[in-house]
């Protein structure tokens, strides 16, 4: 991945791209379902300056959004609607965000595919945000007697990964003092030291990188993130 990220990083820099070619893409319908509902179904509504790396073929620029309810990357050409196929060896950068296609596996070995958002990036582990929809369909109020719309509500999820298994991070300071119970003291102290807010992003990545060099100073000791946790997800 560090090699892609560099890849990708150069040719944005010299500006060395080339049209999005056909085979990359899968034709798909419109959704209209949600066309009544308040918020969206995106991340952001308009199409944004991408750049996609397919690592058998080259880099490409393209204008893509990212469609959280069917989990794609969306492409619009001559009125027609395609996706980005899914593959582990095709990634994006949207408006800064890289997406990748990955065939993760949870501490229960349970399948988690999907596109995730990377937005850490360590020798030892990943972070990465999931992003999902959470739908509300519409319905009749009878206290007030008025038709409530749908509505449509993006949710954050963070994992941790290792060796291309994932752990959900949980944003609640009890519940991650849980999953990390075996520095549970220092972290303890940690939190209330920085003023951690674990739903801030930035913040969630500092307490994780002290989780990380807290384990680093173990002597005989697993150096794994993951080993020592609470299984969850």
């Amino acid at each position: 991945m560090r090699k892609t990220l560099l890849l990708l990083s150069l040719m944005i820099s010299s500006g060395l791209f080339a049209q999005l070619p056909i085979d990359l893409l899968k034709p798909i319908p419109r959704i209209t379902s949600f066309d009544e509902y308040e918020g969206s179904m995106y991340l952001k509504s308009r199409y944004k300056e991408s750049s996609v790396v397919d690592e058998k073929s080259g880099t490409f620029d393209a204008k893509l959004r990212y469609n959280i309810y069917t989990d794609g990357l969306e492409f619009s050409r001559n009125s027609k609607l395609y996706e980005i196929k899914k593959s582990t060896t095709i990634h994006a950068r949207i408006d800064g965000d890289y997406f990748y296609y990955c065939n993760f596996k949870n501490q229960r070995g349970l399948d988690r595919d999907g596109y995730y958002i990377l937005v850490e990036l360590n020798d030892k582990y990943r972070i990465y945000k999931r992003l999902t929809i959470d739908i509300v369909e519409p319905s009749h109020n009878l206290i007030k007697k008025i038709d409530e719309v749908g509505k449509l509500k993006m949710h954050s999820t963070y994992y941790i990964e290792e060796a291309g298994v994932v752990m959900q991070l949980p944003l609640d300071k009890k519940d991650i003092l849980v999953t990390f119970s075996d520095k549970e003291s220092e972290l303890k102290k940690y939190l209330k030291k920085e003023k951690i807010r674990l739903k801030k992003e930035e913040d969630l990545i500092r307490f994780v990188a002290r989780y990380n060099a807290l384990k680093s100073t173990e002597n005989n000791a697993s150096q794994s993130l993951l080993s020592n946790t609470l299984r969850r997800d």
